[in-house]
């Protein structure tokens, strides 16, 4: 699959837009706050519907305009597919496949499976449980409907419950509502954890050689899901907590406070890693991202670098370049000295100036 072309109109700094790509490797190169990581978040919200930064829609729209618009024209197999997000500022986005309107983000996920990498992503090890939950989401939600389906339901009850959980200060008889708001959390919950669970199993199985080989063969690298609470207690788990639920008046147990950690060589890196480590292993997953789409699609994926190679030492940069030569990327970069250094053939180089883009060759 690649990306043949993409059109915007008053998306962030650009007016308008368009833009055809290479089906190898893509250059996106100038000075910082040009504009450059707001075209491959374009990208990735017509593949996912969501900002990899986490923007709402009214952000990604032109300042002082109502509604902004995304068309990315996609083959896949050999078969065309045309994109088009309808960003509005009040309402929410319309999303068109072959100009037919889709009611549900699962009728759009699997068209087109990208994998971003920013620096950010160096820090997923050590940061937060939320942005680990994240990634799993996001990726997840790229490769299983089902997944999709379960997680939006899953959410929907939570948030419906943490509502009720407010009013009973209010309404202490609605108490005897949440029998139904926790059978519905179980249900959709024992989904979410299951799926979950797979797919770090299917990650750990594909990780392990890549992480040893980036680290000189001296580390083993394995993934453990950590589940907020064990799959077999979790209606047990719920009934107990209530009483400290109602008292937070929120939901305190269940998937959506998950995490992964990551052991290396036995430890645990997200505590007691050196920040080398930590760089080492969310670059292995990043390398495993493709790999798992590549098993599960039969297709490799499209790889958007954000300006990630000025944050790796040469041996993290060489690894990761070596194995992207036979995927579509679409890389930013402020000079391209790091890829003439590496002798990395590039196939097309745009100049980013100001929301105006250029072709160089």
């Amino acid at each position: 699959m690649y990306i043949e072309s993409i059109e915007l109109q008053d998306y962030r700094n650009y007016t308008k837009l368009h833009m055809e790509f290479s089906q190898g490797t893509n250059i996106l190169c100038g000075d910082n706050a040009q504009g450059k990581t707001n075209i491959l978040e374009a990208m990735y919200v017509c593949a996912t519907t969501k900002s990899h930064r986490g923007s709402k829609d009214r952000e990604l729209i032109r300042f002082g305009q109502e509604e902004s618009h995304i068309k990315l024209m996609v083959r896949k197999d050999q078969v065309p597919y045309r994109i088009d997000m309808h960003l509005k500022k009040n309402k929410p986005k319309g999303v068109a496949v072959n100009g037919i309107p889709i009611r549900r983000a699962s009728e759009l996920f699997g068209i087109v499976n990208v994998v971003f990498f920013s620096p950010e992503d160096l820090n997923i090890i050590k940061n937060g449980p939320a942005e680990r939950r994240r990634f799993i989401d996001l990726e997840l939600c790229q490769l299983n409907k089902l997944y999709v389906h379960s997680l939006v339901q899953y959410n929907r009850v939570v948030t419906q419950r943490n509502k009720l959980l407010k009013e009973l200060a209010f309404r202490p008889d609605y108490e005897d509502t949440l029998d139904v708001w926790d059978m519905q959390m179980v249900q959709y919950g024992l989904d979410v954890m299951k799926y979950r669970a797979q797919f770090i199993e299917e990650l750990n199985e594909i990780i392990l050689s890549i992480h040893h080989q980036l680290s000189g063969e001296k580390e083993d690298l394995q993934i453990v899901y950590e589940p907020n609470t064990a799959p077999e207690m979790f209606e047990a788990e719920l009934k107990r907590g209530r009483p400290q639920d109602i008292r937070q008046k929120t939901s305190l147990s269940g998937p959506h406070r998950d995490d992964i950690s990551f052991h290396v060589n036995g430890i645990d890196i997200r505590k007691f890693g050196s920040q080398g480590q930590q760089r080492t292993t969310a670059l292995s997953l990043k390398l495993a991202e493709i790999e798992i789409v590549k098993k599960i699609v039969k297709d490799y994926p499209i790889l958007l670098l954000d300006d990630v190679l000025s944050e790796l030492d040469s041996s993290r940069q060489n690894h990761l370049l070596a194995g992207i030569g036979h995927i579509q990327t679409v890389i930013t970069c402020t000079g391209l000295d790091e890829f003439v250094n590496h002798r990395f053939p590039i196939d097309k180089v745009f100049r980013v100036t100001a929301g105006t883009v250029t072709s160089e060759n």
